[in-house]
């Protein structure tokens, strides 16, 4: 009998990428140039964040997305932040509300106003400090509003209750950097990757560590829940520093379900998962290329479908909600690139080619709309509850009725599990150290070019001084 390559069913084999055209693109975006492996990207239905360079402190730009082409370069920003924007997001149920932290160890919230900014804000309706060191990774609760989690590099995770303004609950298990974090579906599990080589399954009400895997073989940099499956995806570097992924059973991380290896690039792997299609993309830092799979309950799990290939290489990747596309084109997903060479954003839509201009419902289930399914307070105290559904049927029109209302607080410490968060300062990392050196060599430097010009201009003044006594006097 000849072998027959194995034929596979999907609807999502056709998918293909679809750059937008130059005239729907933002283009004139000082993007910032910040090595910190984040999006520094962040969109929802109706605005489009971008992290800029910027000196002097920390700044990003809010444009609205009808708004493409060319952007002038005085174009207000968000410019609050002290030090350098490193994490946008906006929040999922109040299209207007934005989170962003900074190396300045603060985490602020903006409301952005109807229509863009007019001009530069420089006031954010709360300011939350409770790190020590720089914060790297904001988050927002999926089901539960104005819940947030923050990780900074002093190695906690705080969760913060808006409401109140102040953190409610310290996550502190990790003996390192916190790379990457990822909520599963209902918000009751938080997958996080560290610096120290582990993957780690919490649950973020308690601070308690479920599962843990020491990612020898397979370093891990990006993690994600692959939707309701009881699965995790993570992306990282083989032992022979190869570019690869890996495939967890959340409950049981002794040993991961199937490893494979991608390519022997050196830029970082973001992965993105869609619930809906049981789709995952794969996008490189530094190259241009997106790859997609799709994912199933049984072996091989992964199965390769295309890839979207483009020469310009990508900094980062926003991603449009799932109501934020457009269904009569049959798109399933859509980045939005940051090319820092060009200053440009680029949409990049993800299409299933089909003939009919009717809705498809075998591609758009009920997926999770823009109402919470809790509040602050039942979510911590112990209640968990599925995202509310929505169907894309009708197209999305309709605004979120939903008003931030900043609390007014004037508390200086931050006491969480009776640790004051400002006082409790963990040893600094090898790079803070190395930064903290060349800073005071600098100084010192500094400080001996000042004594020198200072000496010079002694020895001048003696020397005036001198010439000046031995001037003969007249009689």
């Amino acid at each position: 009998m000849s072998w027959r390559p194995q034929y596979r069913s999907s609807k999502f084999r056709n998918v293909y990428g679809k750059a937008a055209s130059r005239e729907h693109c933002f283009d004139g975006i000082p993007i910032t140039k910040n090595v910190h492996d984040n999006h520094f990207c962040a969109v929802n239905v109706r605005f489009l964040a971008i992290v800029t360079e910027s000196a002097g402190g920390g700044s990003f730009l809010v444009i609205p997305l009808e708004q493409t082409g060319r952007i002038e370069p005085n174009y207000p920003k968000v410019c609050g932040h002290q030090g350098n924007v490193l994490d946008i997001k906006w929040n999922p149920f109040i299209e207007n509300i934005i989170a962003s932290c900074s190396e300045d160890t603060s985490v602020r919230i903006w409301e952005i106003p109807e229509g863009g900014l007019k001009r530069n804000m420089t006031e954010a309706v709360l300011e939350l400090y409770g790190h020590s060191r720089r914060v790297g990774i904001v988050e927002w609760h999926p089901t539960t509003i104005n819940i947030l989690l923050s990780a900074g590099y002093d190695y906690k995770v705080l969760i913060w209750n808006l409401d109140v303004g102040e953190p409610v609950k310290m996550i502190d298990c990790h003996t390192d950097v916190i790379l990457c974090m990822s909520f599963n579906t209902d918000g009751s599990l938080l997958a996080t990757t560290c610096k120290d080589k582990k993957l780690r399954v919490v649950e973020p009400r308690s601070g308690r560590v479920l599962q843990e895997a020491s990612c020898k073989n397979h370093r891990v940099n990006r993690v994600v829940f692959l939707g309701s499956t009881k699965r995790l995806l993570t992306t990282g570097v083989s032992r022979w520093n190869t570019r690869q992924i890996a495939l967890w059973d959340q409950e049981d991380l002794s040993m991961p379900l199937i490893e494979e290896e991608i390519d022997g690039l050196s830029g970082l792997l973001f992965p993105f998962y869609d619930a809906d299609t049981h789709m995952l993309y794969l996008a490189g830092k530094g190259d241009g290329n997106i790859r997609y799979y799709e994912i199933g309950s049984e072996k091989p799990y992964l199965s390769y479908l295309m890839e979207f290939r483009s020469p310009a290489p990508q900094k980062g990747l926003g991603v449009m909600p799932k109501h934020g596309l457009d269904v009569s084109a049959c798109e399933v997903f859509r980045f939005y690139k940051l090319i820092t060479l060009k200053g440009l954003i680029e949409p990049i839509s993800m299409i299933v080619p089909r003939r009919s201009e009717t809705y498809q419902e075998d591609i758009y289930p009920m997926t999770p709309g823009t109402e919470p399914a809790l509040t602050p307070d039942e979510w911590l105290s112990g209640v968990n509850r599925d995202p509310i559904l929505m169907s894309l049927k009708e197209g999305y029109k309709r605004n979120s009725k939903i008003v931030f209302k900043a609390p007014v607080r004037e508390k200086k410490s931050v006491v969480v599990n009776g640790i004051d968060l400002l006082e409790n300062v963990p040893p600094r990392t090898e790079n803070e150290l190395l930064r903290m050196f060349f800073r005071q060599q600098d100084e010192i430097r500094r400080l001996k070019d000042e004594l020198s010009q200072k000496d010079i201009r002694i020895r001048q003044l003696q020397l005036e001084l001198k010439n000046f006594r031995n001037i003969p006097k007249n009689n």
